[in-house]
C-alpha cells in the first residue's frame, strides 16, 4: 500500500510512530515535500518538491538475516530502479547504502528501528539536487536520463524492494551481497572511514566493509561513514 501526502516533517518519523501503533509491513508513505527530512547521523535532508521522499516498514521475523543487512537489500533495489532511468553504468553503490553518480551522491537510505519494525527511508534526487553542500550531489535530471514522476518511481521501487526482500528472507544475504558487489565501485577504490584511509576489498559474508590499510592489514568496518578519497 502506498500513501502520498503533500507535506510532512519526515516520512521516517511518521512511519516510526505508525509502526509502534501496529502498521503492517509493506506500507509505504511518500511526501511530495518534507520540512524536517533527515539522513544518517542526524544530518538534514533538503526536501523540495520534485524528488522522492518515502519510507516503508519491514517487520522482522524469526529466522530473518541480521536486520542491519536490510541496508544492502534496500540499496540493490534502489540501484536497480534508478539505473533503469539513468542508463547502464552511470550509477554505483557505496557502502553501506549510498547511490553515487561518479563522486556525487544521488540518493541515500536511512534505517531506524522500533521493536520488531525497521523503517527504511529513501531520498532520491530526481528532478534536482542541492548545490550548497560540502559533498557533491547529482540527480537523474542532471545525468541527462529520464526524470520520472516521483510517484511512478516509487511504484517501481516498491516492486523491486518486495522482490529483494523476498530473496533476503528466502535465500539469505548471499544473493543480495553478490548483487551489491556487482553494482559497487571497483575493488581497489580508495576510501576513508573514520579517519582511516585504505582500499576497498569488498564485503565480508555478513555485509561488513573490508578496507585494506597501507600496511596490508584488512580492517572490518561495521558502522560509520565512508567516503571516496
Amino acid at each position: 500500500m502506498i500513501r502520498t501526502v503533500a507535506s510532512t516533517a519526515s516520512t521516517n518519523a511518521d512511519l516510526l510512530a505508525q509502526a509502534q501503533s501496529g502498521a503492517p509491513e509493506g506500507l509505504w508513505l511518500r511526501a511530495e515535500s518534507q520540512t524536517c527530512g533527515r539522513g544518517r547521523a542526524g544530518r538534514s535532508w533538503q526536501s523540495p518538491p520534485g524528488n522522492l521522499y518515502t519510507s516503508t516498514i519491514v517487520r522482522l521475523c524469526p529466522g530473518d538475516p541480521d536486520a542491519a543487512t536490510l541496508a544492502l537489500t534496500a540499496s540493490v533495489a534502489l540501484e536497480e530502479v534508478a539505473s533503469a532511468y539513468a542508463g547502464p553504468g552511470k550509477l554505483k553503490l557505496k557502502w553501506p547504502n549510498d547511490l553515487m553518480a561518479g563522486r556525487a551522491k544521488l540518493a541515500g537510505i536511512l534505517l531506524e528501528r522500533v521493536g520488531d519494525a525497521v523503517v527504511i527511508g529513501f531520498g532520491v534526487n530526481i528532478a534536482h539536487h542541492p548545490a550548497d553542500l560540502e559533498r557533491q550531489t547529482s540527480s537523474l535530471a542532471a545525468l541527462g536520463g529520464a526524470a520520472p514522476d516521483p510517484g511512478d518511481f516509487l511504484v517501481d521501487l516498491a516492486d523491486a524492494f518486495a522482490r529483494w526482500l523476498g530473496r533476503w528472507r528466502g535465500e539469505g544475504l548471499a544473493p543480495v551481497r553478490e548483487r551489491w558487489l556487482g553494482r559497487a565501485h571497483a575493488v581497489g577504490t580508495a576510501l576513508v572511514s573514520g579517519g582511516t584511509e585504505g582500499l576497498f576489498e569488498g564485503l565480508d559474508p555478513t555485509g561488513a566493509l573490508l578496507l585494506r590499510r597501507a600496511d596490508g592489514r584488512i580492517e572490518t568496518i561495521r558502522a560509520g561513514d565512508v567516503f571516496l578519497t
